[in-house]
């Protein structure tokens, strides 16, 4: 067979397997819209909770129409989410509730996965600023965004904030324990805050975002969980400097979101109180973009590409992207903005490094 009217024999071998790995990429995108499905609708919670069931019987369980959900329960049999059972009625595997129904797990996927059919939404939009530059204001992403985004790092304040990572920032923990100021930049939700004040609830909290409905539901969960009266929430353009001095202030993956990363940083460190530490948790990526590779890096090029570049880029901003804070780039800001010392934390993480800069 030749390609280009004669340019070369094309290996039919290879281009046989190569159908086939996008043959798998192309139903992965449609696994990952039915598992969207049945999170949002609850379908992989009443299995996990309830047993298995036949489709009338979900349908009723989860209060939706049994044609949508028998088509449901076969497509996601057919990728292997599910499983049919000998009377024919469908099952949710132990081993896969703690990645579709358990929330928020380590392991928990429906926030990614709301996260990214959110951010699809705006394809259109994407498909026009790629050809002619600039990008898409936060503000005209779907809510689902952000939701998601909150769901997914849910997880991580609730599952590893306390149990993993304080204890190997030593520079950190006592100052938390004697009752710090804690800062939180783009809080988001404020799952961070809520998570510190209930652990060290002598210290008090601020969390600042320039995103008001964000800030809005950050309020409401805060009230939620009784801390209404140690942290509070402030809408604030950070990179132009914040108005009080801390202890300790965090971001959690914002740095490389940020329109200008250095003037950030700057306004951080001139915000630290003396002997404050910056602790900044952020993508883990090479240094050396060949070295980005595989399924993770491919997943964080796509979020790139749909949010954390294209958003940056929309207020002419410095669009590093999802995988464009390698730790030697955050070493060069980090010492323009003036900070003396940046501590990598040695930790096992595939998604995130976390650094203490002081």
């Amino acid at each position: 067979m030749a390609a280009d009217g004669g340019a070369g024999d094309l290996d039919e071998q290879a281009v046989g397997e190569f159908t086939g790995r996008v043959l798998g990429d192309t139903a992965a995108a449609a696994t990952v819209l039915m598992a969207a499905l049945g999170d949002r609708l609850g379908l992989f919670k009443h299995l996990a909770v309830d047993g298995p069931a036949d489709s009338a019987q979900l349908a009723a369980r989860a209060e939706c129409d049994e044609r949508y959900t028998r088509e449901w329960l076969r497509g996601m049999t057919a990728a292997g989410y599910l499983t049919r059972e000998a009377d024919g009625r469908f099952a949710l595997p132990a081993a896969h509730v703690p990645v579709l129904a358990v929330e928020p797990g380590p392991v928990f996927f429906g926030g990614v996965h709301q996260e990214l059919l959110g951010a699809l939404q705006g394809y259109h939009e994407l498909v026009d600023v790629f050809r002619r530059g600039g990008g898409i204001a936060p503000d005209r992403l779907d809510e689902d965004v952000w939701i998601g985004t909150s769901r997914f790092t849910a997880q991580w304040h609730q599952n590893m904030l306390v149990q993993q990572w304080l204890p190997l920032l030593p520079e950190v923990l006592p100052k938390l324990e004697a009752g710090a100021r804690v800062a939180d930049v783009g809080t988001g939700a404020g799952h961070a805050l809520r998570t510190l004040a209930t652990r060290f609830p002598q210290g008090t909290y601020v969390g600042y975002d320039e995103n008001a409905a964000v800030l809005d539901r950050a309020r409401r969960q805060a009230d939620a969980a009784g801390l209404a009266g140690r942290i509070r929430f402030e809408i604030c353009d950070a990179a132009a400097g914040l108005p009080e001095k801390f202890a300790v202030i965090t971001t959690f993956d914002v740095l490389h979101d940020a329109v200008d990363p250095l003037a950030l940083l700057r306004s951080i460190r001139a915000a630290l109180e003396p002997g404050g530490v910056y602790v900044c948790l952020d993508i883990n990526c090479a240094d050396d973009p060949d070295q980005n590779a595989g399924p993770i890096a491919t997943l964080m090029y796509g979020f790139s590409l749909l949010y954390c570049m294209t958003t940056s880029l929309a207020r002419g901003g410095a669009g590093l992207g999802t995988l464009g804070l390698p730790e030697a780039k955050l070493r060069e800001l980090a010492a323009e903005a003036g900070f003396r010392e940046v501590r990598r934390v040695e930790m096992e993480n595939p998604f995130n490094n976390l650094y203490a800069l002081r």
